[in-house]
Order: structure tokens, then sequence, then C-alpha cells
């Protein structure tokens, strides 16, 4: 596969990475024998850049990710994130502070059973804490050799610059798709600005972009989609004209709705490194073809013109720790 740049002095990664994240929580039951089996695939074709976080399954998720690594940890550039954690009820918050990062920092490296991590972002934003005193604490890290790069998820282009100031950020991981273009406007320029390269999380809509997706009714009880507003039934036939026409621009490509979507994106600029999750084989080699899928100038331009879904991408409280 090619290889792309994150960053002006980040690392060199595999133009599409692999989402972990649905291999352990959020989308209904999983099998570890397949998803190790997904990730030794991912390397064998070049798909190896591979992404985590502490939070998925609870530490699951890496463990997982680390067993799969065995043996294999140098074909990889490994990424993981920290900040967003479980109190005693079950209930989420974000935690930023100084001493935090480095002991999450320090049970990461455990989980994954690895000596660095090739990048290490900040998962969510804690207004309350300077983002000069968490990217300071993150930046101990690299010289502790226990992080290579750094990186941040889901801020605004104002936290992008003042935490350039304090360690050169490597890349912005923020939602980002045929159907989420909020970032476009002010958050894309600034980190093209600072030389910061973006990954898009949930580039195929969260599996929606695909058109295969089943009724929101006969998704898992624990299938995270069941609560998102752009699956619900006053969104969902709106947000179905945008998959007809990408459906209309596949076959016309002679590909499929998810290489579309993620072809688009590659399109965006060589600096775009999409993570499209998945933990089945079939999908992973489909989505790893949009690669070389070359879209026509006027295929751009309609895709370009569909706007954002309707519905916000997350509920209202998870909205509110976003910057984005």
């Amino acid at each position: 596969m090619k290889q792309r740049s994150l960053g002006r002095n980040g690392p060199t990664v595999s133009a599409l990475g692999l989402g972990c994240m649905g291999m352990s929580e959020f989308y209904g039951p999983s099998d570890d024998d397949e998803s190790i089996a997904t990730i030794h695939r991912a390397i064998d074709i070049g798909v190896t850049f591979l992404d985590t976080a502490d939070m998925y399954g609870s530490g699951h998720n890496e463990e997982l990710v680390g067993r799969a690594l065995a043996g294999r940890r140098d074909s990889v550039t490994l990424a993981t994130k920290f900040a967003n954690r479980k109190d005693a009820d079950g209930g989420r918050y974000v935690d930023n502070r100084p001493e935090y990062v480095h002991e999450a920092c320090d049970a990461s490296l455990q989980r994954l059973g690895v000596e660095h991590i090739d990048l290490y972002y900040m998962h969510r934003r804690d207004p309350e804490v300077p983002i000069e005193d968490s990217v300071g604490a993150m930046a101990e890290l690299v010289q502790a050799g226990k992080v290579r790069h750094l990186g941040l998820s889901e801020v605004g282009a104002d936290t992008l610059r003042a935490a350039n100031d304090v360690h050169p950020i490597a890349a912005l991981q923020s939602e980002w798709s045929l159907w989420t273009r909020g970032l476009e406007e002010d958050i894309i320029p600034a980190a093209r600005e600072l030389g910061i390269g973006i990954v898009p999380y949930s580039p195929i809509g969260r599996g929606f972009l695909t058109g295969a997706l089943p009724s929101r009714e006969e998704l898992a009880d624990d299938d995270f989609r069941r609560n998102n507003p752009r699956f619900a039934d006053e969104n969902v036939e709106q947000n179905l004209e945008i998959v007809k026409k990408v459906r209309s621009i596949a076959d016309d490509a002679g590909a499929t709705p998810a290489q579309v979507a993620l072809a688009w994106l590659l399109g965006r600029g060589e600096d775009v490194v999409p993570i499209p999750g998945t933990r089945d084989q079939g999908r992973l080699e489909e989505n790893a073809a949009a690669a070389d899928l070359a879209l026509t100038a006027s295929q751009l331009s309609e895709l370009d013109a569909l706007g954002e879904g309707a519905g916000s991408r997350y509920p209202e409280a998870m909205m509110a720790g976003l910057e984005t």
C-alpha cells in the first residue's frame, strides 16, 4: 500500500489505517480470534497503521492488539489514546491532568506489551485543564522514550495552535467523512498551517454510507448506533439520499460505496489518512482497495456537494465534550 506522512515531522504510515475499536466494544458481539486474524491480514496487505485506545473495552482492545502484534511489532505504526475514563457508576469523564498522562501511558504500554507507542493521542479535551499542561506532560513521555509522536482528537483550531506551541503535534484525529464536514472551515486549514496530519475516524459514517446496514431495530442491543441521532427515524430518510448518490457514483466507478467514501477522503490531500474500522477480513480488503481508486474530477465535485448528514453525530451529552 502507498505511504503517507503524518505531520511535518510525524511518522510515515500506510495511506489507510485500521481502527480496532469495534473489535472490543460499541458495535455488538465480536470474536477475538477473528479480530486477531483481521489484524494479521491487515499487516500482510500493507495496512500497517493500527489505532486503539485505553477506553475501548476498558483496556481489552489494547490487550487484543498487543496479542495480535506478538512477533510483529516492528511491522506496524501503533497509535493509542488516553483521557476518557469511567467512574465507579460506569459514567464517563475526561482526565487530562499531567499526572494522569503518565499513569495512563504506563498502563497502555503494559497492556499492549510494547516498549514505546508510535503515536499517542489525547482522546478528548477537558477545558478545565490548560492544554499547555497536558501536552507538556505528553512531551515528557517523548523525552522518556515511551512515545514517539503526539496527537490530539476532536479539538478546535485554537487548541491545536496552543498545543503545537508546546510540542510538535503530528496528527489530529477527528470524525470526517462525506456526511461529517464540520471541521473543514477552520480546523483543517489550521492543521495544515501547522503541518499537522489529519486522521479521519468513522470515514464510512459508522457503516451507514455503505448502504448495507440493517434497520436500527435489527442492531445488537449494545450497538452504539441504536442511540446515534443520525440513525434515528427522523433523520434516516434524508441521510439515505446521501447514500443513494454515493451508490450511484460507485456504480459508475466500478467500486463499492465504502471505497468511494474512502477515496473521496484520500483525495482531500496527501496529509489525510483515514482509519476505517472493521473486524472482518473481507471488509478490510474492500477498504484497502480504495487506496487505488481514482475518482474523476466530476465525481469528486458531486461528492463535495453532498454536505452534512441530518442529525448530530453523537447524543447531546457526548457532543458537549467536543470542540469540533
